[in-house]
């Protein structure tokens, strides 16, 4: 079984993951836009067009029959709509994408989605506009008070995410996030709205959670792995340690049935006096995993299962509490034979 990861980024973590579940039977490919570090961690790995050139499809069809791809995930937001329109072609040539259906990923890719999602589905959310004047509005009215955040409607990590104080800041970082969205990749999605693409959210003080809702390659519910954040680092889990608080599992269970999503999706709370709110849904690993992996899960193994039509018991899907990690930071080198 041959696994292409695109769109790897620094996740060398993933690829070693990866690795070992395929074993001397497999190779793990990558692939990204540019070099990247988790190159160094792959069995072959190969510069692909960016995510929305016309060729980026071609290129990746073209990849897995190659390469005799048999599973293919990837690991950023952008990419899961545009594999997801072709996922029918890569399963024609024996490639299973782990992607969920379309609607699920646009859920989860529009915070303003998510957030109307979230509403409707009876979850507690902060308090979210779509324009100032809206935020304005509310702020004056005493339903939110400063600092509110204002973030891109479509992004990941900290990217073009400001937390604004009073109104001045409120409006000078909102016309900021719109510029940093139209310089950064941001704004391949930001152009379904381009007038209504920065979210002014509420601030939420609290302890905050992670949480990998795992489904199987059906959509059906697996586990809910709960982590309460200790430090964050540019948008991404630092430090956490396993948890199992009921409220939070059951949180993940519907939200499973709801989505059926397929593999991972990674989740992101706060907890305000007592009440657990959802902030956000990325439908893929998101960088919380791993703390979910030191505690005992293996979903690279038990994808590699399923695709094999193979079963995943509870010791691949089942996180032991009370393990608290840490990411660190090491050096590697991109161009070793060309010294």
């Amino acid at each position: 079984m041959n696994v292409l990861l695109t769109s790897v980024g620094r996740r060398s973590y993933l690829v070693e993951y990866f690795k070992q579940a395929v074993g001397e039977e497999g190779t793990v490919v990558v692939t990204n836009s540019a070099v990247s570090q988790a190159w160094t961690a792959a069995d072959k790995a190969f510069v692909s067009p960016v995510i929305y050139d016309e060729g980026y499809i071609p290129f990746l069809l073209n990849l897995c029959r190659e390469e005799e791809i048999g599973v293919l995930v990837s690991l950023f937001d952008i990419d899961l709509p545009v594999l997801a329109a072709h996922r029918k072609e890569f399963e024609e040539i024996g490639t299973f994408v782990v992607v969920s259906e379309p609607e699920v990923i646009e859920i989860c890719n529009d915070k303003w989605k998510t957030y109307t999602f979230l509403l409707e589905n009876g979850f507690l959310a902060p308090r979210t506009y779509l324009r100032p004047d809206e935020a304005v509005k509310a702020l004056e009215a005493g339903e939110i008070s400063f600092p509110v955040m204002v973030k891109p409607r479509w992004g990941m990590g900290s990217l073009a995410l400001y937390r604004a104080d009073n109104r001045k800041e409120l409006e000078i970082f909102y016309e900021k996030t719109r510029k940093n969205i139209g310089e950064s990749y941001l704004k391949y999605e930001a152009v379904q709205a381009p007038e209504s693409c920065v979210l002014i959210q509420e601030c939420l003080a609290g302890q905050e959670y992670g949480m990998d809702v795992i489904n199987d390659l059906d959509g059906n519910y697996r586990n809910a792995v709960q982590k309460r954040k200790d430090a964050m680092r540019s948008g991404e889990t630092d430090s956490a340690e396993t948890v199992e608080i009921p409220a939070l599992r059951q949180i993940g269970e519907r939200i499973s049935v709801l989505l059926k999503h397929r593999g991972n999706l990674d989740m992101d709370l706060f907890e305000k006096d007592g009440e657990f709110y959802i902030l956000e849904l990325n439908a893929r690993f998101g960088g919380g995993y791993p703390f979910s992996h030191m505690a005992g899960v293996n979903l690279p193994q038990a994808i590699i299962n399923w695709s094999r039509g193979m079963t995943a018991g509870p010791e691949l899907l089942t996180a032991q509490t009370g393990i608290k990690g840490y990411k660190d930071i090491r050096m590697v080198c991109l161009n070793q034979a060309d010294r």
